[in-house]
C-alpha cells in the first residue's frame, strides 16, 4: 500500500525499487525530469505515455543501458546507479522476444543459465520448473516458429524469470499480439508474475493494459510524471486534463466557478450548468474544467427545462458495440457529448439517430480540474 508524502513521491510501506531524482539529458533536451519514486517489493508499476514521453529511457536507465545525467537507483538498499547491465540482478524482456529462433524452447529458457555456469542438473530442474510455470511443458523441443505469439511471449517470459532477478523490466510486452490475445494474455501475465512474486516495472502506451496488469501506473509526459496512483485513482480522479483526456473515454467542458460551498460547487459552462458535491476552495469567477465520464451520464427520451446537471440534445450517431452503445448527443452549443449505455436488454435501444434526448449525471460524476 503506498502512502503519500510532503515532496510528492508515492511511498510504499516498504520501498524496494527507489528511483531518487534521476534526470537524463541529452544534449539540451531533458527526455527524463527529476524522477522520485518508491516501489514496494512484489508490485507491478507502470510507466504510462505516449511516443517521445521518456518512460522507455527510465526503463533503460534501470536495466543499466543508459546512465542518468543525475540522480540515483537502489534496488534492495544498493546503489546500482553505475553498475553496468550484466551486474545488477535485473532482467528485461523485450517487445520483440529477442528468442534465439535456431534454439528450442528449452534451450532459450537454459541460455541465461548456461552462460553463468549453472550445473546442469540445476538448470533442467529450473527450466523444467519455468516450462511449468509458463504453461509449455509439452511445447520444450519446438522452435519459435512453430509457436504462436502468445505462446513466444511466454518463452520470453521464462526465460527472464529463469535467472530469478530481482526487479523484472517489460518494455510493451504484449504490443506483437493481436487484440484478442492480448487481452487474454494480459491477464496470464499478472497471474504469473503473482505466482512468482518479482517486482515488475512496465512500459506500455496502451492505457487498458495499465489499467488491466498494474497496481500503479504514472503517467508521463514531457520526461515528468504528471499523475501517479491506482488504476481506479487515476480514472476516477484525474488531476490534469491531460490525464482525463489520455486514460478512458472522456467529455471535459470549459467554465468558470459560480457558486463554492463546503459542500457543494456549481461551474457555468456554454453547455449547462455542472452542481458538484463538493467544495473545491476556488475563487468565484475562476476558470475550470470538468471532466465527464461516458458511462457516467444517463440518457432519456424527451424534452424537457435544461437545469443543474440536465441537458437537452439529439443525438446525432451511434456506434453498437456489444456490450454498450456509444451514442454522439449534439447539444444546442453545437457541441457533441459522448454517452455509453450498457446493453443490458438484448432488445431494447430507443434513442434513434435525430431523438430528441435530456442527459442527466449525478453531482458525484463530474471531475473538476484546475488545468
Amino acid at each position: 500500500m503506498a502512502q503519500p508524502s510532503s515532496n510528492g513521491r508515492s511511498q510504499p510501506t516498504s520501498a524496494f525499487l527507489t528511483i531518487d531524482g534521476v534526470t537524463k539529458r541529452f544534449g539540451e533536451v531533458v527526455a527524463v525530469d527529476t524522477i522520485e519514486l518508491d516501489i514496494a517489493q512484489g508490485e507491478i508499476f507502470a510507466l504510462l505515455g505516449s511516443s517521445g514521453c521518456g518512460k522507455s529511457t527510465l526503463l533503460r536507465m534501470l536495466a543499466g543501458f543508459e546512465p542518468p545525467s543525475s540522480g540515483r537507483v537502489l534496488l534492495a538498499g544498493e546503489d546500482i546507479t553505475d553498475l553496468p547491465p550484466y551486474e545488477r540482478p535485473i532482467n528485461m524482456m523485450f517487445q520483440s522476444y529477442a528468442l534465439f529462433p535456431h534454439l528450442t524452447v528449452y534451450d532459450n529458457i537454459a541460455f541465461g543459465l548456461r552462460r553463468d555456469g549453472m550445473d546442469k542438473t540445476a538448470i533442467a530442474q529450473r527450466v523444467t520448473e519455468m516450462l511449468a510455470l509458463v504453461q509449455l511443458t509439452p511445447y520444450a523441443k519446438r522452435k519459435p516458429h512453430q509457436l504462436s505469439g502468445g505462446q513466444q511471449q511466454r518463452v520470453a517470459l521464462a526465460r527472464s524469470l529463469a535467472k530469478r532477478p530481482k526487479l523484472l523490466l517489460l518494455d510493451e510486452p504484449l504490443a506483437a499480439l493481436d487484440k484478442k490475445l492480448r487481452e487474454r494474455t494480459q491477464l496470464e501475465l499478472v497471474s504469473i508474475l503473482r505466482q512468482v512474486g518479482v517486482t515488475c516495472v512496465m512500459v506500455t502506451h496502451d492505457q487498458e493494459e495499465a489499467m488491466t496488469m498494474a497496481d500503479r501506473i504514472a503517467v508521463m509526459r514531457d520526461g515528468r510524471f504528471l499523475q501517479l496512483g491506482t488504476p481506479g485513482e487515476i480514472y476516477e480522479h484525474p488531476q490534469t486534463r491531460f490525464v482525463a483526456d489520455f486514460i478512458g473515454n472522456v467529455n471535459l467542458f470549459d467554465g468558470h466557478l459560480v457558486v463554492d460551498e463546503a459542500d457543494h460547487c456549481e461551474i457555468r459552462c456554454d453547455e449547462g450548468l455542472f452542481h458538484i458535491g463538493h467544495g473545491i476552495s476556488g475563487t468565484l469567477g475562476a476558470e475550470f474544467s470538468v471532466a465527464l465520464r461516458p458511462e457516467k451520464i444517463g440518457i432519456e427520451l424527451g424534452r424537457r427545462e435544461p437545469a443543474a446537471n440536465l441537458i437537452a440534445g439529439t443525438v446525432a450517431g451511434r456506434s453498437y458495440m456489444g456490450s454498450y452503445t456509444a451514442y454522439e448527443v449534439e447539444l444546442a452549443s453545437r457541441r457533441r457529448v459522448r454517452v455509453t449505455v450498457s446493453n443490458a436488454d438484448r432488445h431494447a435501444d430507443p434513442f434513434a439517430n435525430g431523438a430528441e434526448v435530456m442527459l442527466n449525471w449525478a453531482d458525484t460524476a463530474p471531475v473538476v480540474i484546475a488545468d
